[in-house]
């Protein structure tokens, strides 16, 4: 491979030097057709045709001068794969379980939250649903704003009752100490 490499290199040195000792004037005359357009990269179509499946399609295309790029896929809809689990359980009977289906949307549970009818917990319903889920915060959805709220002011309070309870060591301290400092 090296070998050819070489070779080649050498014909090419070899015929730039000749063809510039033999310069000569010439003068070429000659029409350039552009008549001929870059190939477009067209989108395919992505089909989806049963209405039952929770899906959407999307495709694209990039073209560039040197480069063309087409593609195509689907999308999954988590919220209308929920939806519609949900609408399945009810229609067995299962209606806690529906709620429960629909309640991982942290914006049902936020909603269920504001409006007092709970999201079922572990079988719970009501306030017992409502203490479970304040004991367990952890497994609130993700991105509940009414929850993170109800966190903040937990942590508001602890901080407050710190401050307090750190002034008071300041003040034992220096009454015990005998220093007098008003606070």
């Amino acid at each position: 491979m090296r070998m050819l490499f070489f070779v080649l290199t050498f014909i090419l040195v070899v015929g730039t030097i000749t063809s510039a000792k033999g310069a000569d004037t010439n003068t070429v005359s000659s029409t350039v057709v552009t008549d001929k357009s870059v190939p477009t990269a067209s989108a395919p179509s992505v089909v989806v045709n049963n209405s039952d499946i929770c899906k959407t399609a999307t495709s694209g295309a990039v073209q560039t001068q040197i480069l063309g790029i087409a593609t195509g896929i689907t999308v999954r809809d988590e919220n209308c794969e929920r939806i519609k689990l949900s609408r399945s359980l009810y229609s067995m009977g299962m209606k806690v379980a529906a709620v429960s289906t629909l309640c991982a949307d942290p914006r049902v549970f936020d909603s269920m939250w504001m409006a007092g009818t709970y999201c079922p917990y572990m079988g719970a319903i009501g306030e017992d649903a409502k203490k479970n889920w304040e004991a367990n915060a952890d497994l609130v959805p993700k991105g509940s704003r009414v929850f993170s709220k109800i966190e903040l002011t937990k942590e508001e309070v602890k901080e407050i009752n710190n401050n307090e309870f750190a002034k008071f060591a300041m003040a034992a301290m220096a009454l015990w100490i005998g220093f007098p400092i008003l606070f």
